[in-house]
């Protein structure tokens, strides 16, 4: 086997592992979002969003759309590393790889890439429920899959390092609720920040999940609060310092070797 094939190998079996392990539990991976999309529909979109009217020349219910599709991928793929990773440093079996042949960065790739796919797989099921209650057209095909791929991995690389920091399964929880959450409600899912005054327009600028979706947003309806280009910039930028962060503490064995 070659060098490059067996790094292959190792990557390959890496993802297959942890594409399997979520689609075994799809009741609790899978579901639950699609769910929960259907039920910001019904409320937001049927309920409220007709005496809210257009906004940016959409009706609500398709408005919300992208901001729906991206929050469920960012919850997912952080939730899908965040839990593996940490699990396999609480079960010990991570030092079965750490002893193996195999370097740092493929298994960093290799947990990045399972929290990719759950993304991928949820933002595709909330997407199909999202047509069942909205018609929208996709403006700008390759925008949009790169946004929500780069995001993607930005938030599994942030479940990685979350992972490598817990010290007990509260401790995953701690991120998710407590700044991932406020952070993407906040984002401009469920408004435009046009509408908000002066001073809490400048606050959210702050708020780097509000890129995220308006990027989005605009590769699906062409409009958006922000530049997407710098928003694009923005995220590569997050996914550079974050690759970085991780595999250094995977080489200096933070959390895992102590």
């Amino acid at each position: 086997m070659t060098f490059h094939s067996r790094y292959w190998t190792a990557f390959y079996t890496l993802l297959i592992k942890e594409v399997l392990r979520f689609l075994r539990i799809w009741v609790q991976t899978v579901l639950p979002p699609a769910i929960t999309t259907a039920l910001y529909f019904i409320i937001f979109g049927n309920l409220i969003g007709d005496r809210i009217g257009e906004m940016d020349g959409y009706g609500y219910r398709e408005f919300i759309v992208p901001g729906l599709i991206l929050m469920a991928v960012i919850a997912n793929s952080y939730a899908n590393t965040v839990s593996s990773f940490f699990q396999a440093k609480y079960q010990r079996h991570i030092e079965e790889l750490l002893i193996s042949p195999v370097p740092n960065w493929i298994i960093l790739a290799g947990y990045v890439a399972g929290g990719v796919a759950r993304g991928l797989v949820v933002g595709a099921v909330v997407t199909g429920v999202s047509l069942f209650f909205a018609d929208v057209e996709v403006a700008h095909p390759l925008l949009t899959l790169m946004v929500v791929f780069l995001t993607s991995v930005l938030f599994a690389l942030g479940g990685f390092i979350n992972a490598v920091f817990a010290r007990n399964f509260d401790d995953i929880s701690v991120i998710p609720t407590f700044v991932l959450t406020p952070l993407t409600y906040l984002g401009g899912v469920f408004y435009s920040i046009d509408l908000l005054p002066e001073f809490w327009r400048q606050v959210s600028l702050a708020n780097p999940v509000l890129y995220m979706i308006n990027a989005f947003r605009y590769g699906i309806l062409g409009v958006s609060d922000i530049d997407p280009g710098m928003a694009l910039a923005l995220i590569l930028g997050f996914i550079l310092v974050l690759g970085a962060v991780a595999l250094w503490l995977l080489w200096k064995g933070v959390g895992i070797k102590s």
